[in-house]
């Protein structure tokens, strides 16, 4: 009966597969959505502000980010918790897979979150004028506790490492 159970439970592991496989349709909707922006500014290039195509551009390089995120988490949380990947030798395999372990992955998500935060806070102060004191405030509160959470994960993460 244990044995049973427990091989219930290993197997339960697959239920993440088709997680995985969603997220593969957000990259998707995150490329609509990179080129549909592209699409609307590129006519407009010539009338556009500097600093509105350096809005759009943040708001691009955000996208790219997140799409990033998303590959790193889908690959790697798969291989960790699901099965390999088997490719073969020939194939164009991404030289971090296989070792991003749990704590590696955690570390880099929380990398990524404070990098795309920064982005976000870089588009709200170039759009200072229209934004409310308070609200700029929220979002520096934000920014900063996405950073201090990052960089005691790192510690935290270096000195458990350290103990093994």
């Amino acid at each position: 009966m244990e044995r049973l159970f427990e091989k219930a439970m290993y197997s339960a592991r697959w239920l993440l597969a088709p997680i995985y496989l969603g997220l593969s349709l957000t990259l998707l909707a995150l490329g609509i959505k990179f080129f549909t922006e592209l699409y609307h500014t590129l006519p407009k290039i010539l009338s556009i502000s500097e600093m509105e195509l350096i809005l759009v551009v943040l708001s691009l390089v955000d996208i790219s980010l997140v799409g990033g995120l998303i590959v790193m988490v889908m690959f790697s949380g798969y291989e960790n918790f699901v099965s390999r990947l088997d490719l073969d030798e020939g194939e164009d395999k991404l030289n971090w897979l296989g070792k991003l372990d749990t704590a590696s992955l955690k570390n880099k998500v929380a990398a990524s979150i404070v990098a795309i935060s920064s982005i976000h806070l870089l588009k709200v102060f170039m759009n200072a004028e229209k934004i409310d004191n308070d609200k700029m405030l929220w979002y520096v509160v934000l920014h900063i506790t996405f950073v201090l959470s990052a960089f005691m994960m790192g510690v935290l993460d270096k000195m458990t490492r350290g103990d093994h």
